[in-house]
């Protein structure tokens, strides 16, 4: 228990001391169209470790992904409590509800990332900046604790971190084809309701 409590000190005072560094910094740091502007800003926004206040500083595939998945979640779960049985629709809200965020992708980043602690996996890990590997569009920061963190230039000229890029993006597909799924069923139910009138 003591050294739990010494650990989880050393990591908050750890987190402390980046988040300070990075708010001051910031004021006068490089913009997030450079990879350390950018990295600067997502630790200071780790901070709190809110991955509401990391969704900014994803990479626009990531935060498109993510908009997209909680726009089809939201579709779906409406057409599933419009058409559903009862116990169908209240199986298919408590897998999904907390995604169906409409068009709040920093909420439905929030949703999904957190029970999977990417961003208190990260807020761990962070450390002042050593060197920035670049190549092309893509860069990695390396930390003083030999941590990377990747990076890639989007069309809006900023950097923005690529991690979850990739489970984000097929999140979002699996979501598009289980609304087509939930769209196919409703038509299914309203014929067989249709049917069953006298």
């Amino acid at each position: 228990m003591v050294l739990t409590t010494r650990i989880a000190r050393t990591v908050g005072v750890t987190i402390a001391v980046v988040a300070c560094f990075a708010a001051v910094y910031v004021r006068r740091s490089p913009p997030d169209t450079t990879p350390e502007g950018a990295y600067l800003r997502l630790a200071k926004n780790l901070e709190l470790v809110r991955p509401e206040d990391a969704f900014s500083y994803l990479e626009i595939e990531a935060r498109d992904a993510t908009y997209l998945m909680a726009r089809a979640r939201t579709d779906a779960l409406a057409k599933v409590r419009a058409s559903f049985p009862v116990e169908e629709a209240r199986s298919f809200a408590e897998s999904y509800g907390a995604l169906a965020t409409g068009d709040d992708g920093p909420k439905a980043f929030a949703h999904y990332a957190e029970p999977r602690g990417w961003v208190r996996r990260l807020a761990k890990d962070l450390s002042p900046i050593d060197h920035v590997e670049s190549d092309g569009d893509r860069a990695t920061v390396v930390t003083t604790k030999g941590t990377r963190y990747p990076f890639r230039k989007g069309r809006d000229g900023r950097y923005g971190f690529t991690s979850f890029t990739a489970e984000l993006v097929a999140q979002a597909q699996q979501a598009v084809r289980d609304r087509e799924v939930v769209e196919r069923s409703a038509l299914d139910y309203a014929r067989r309701r249709a049917a069953e009138k006298p």
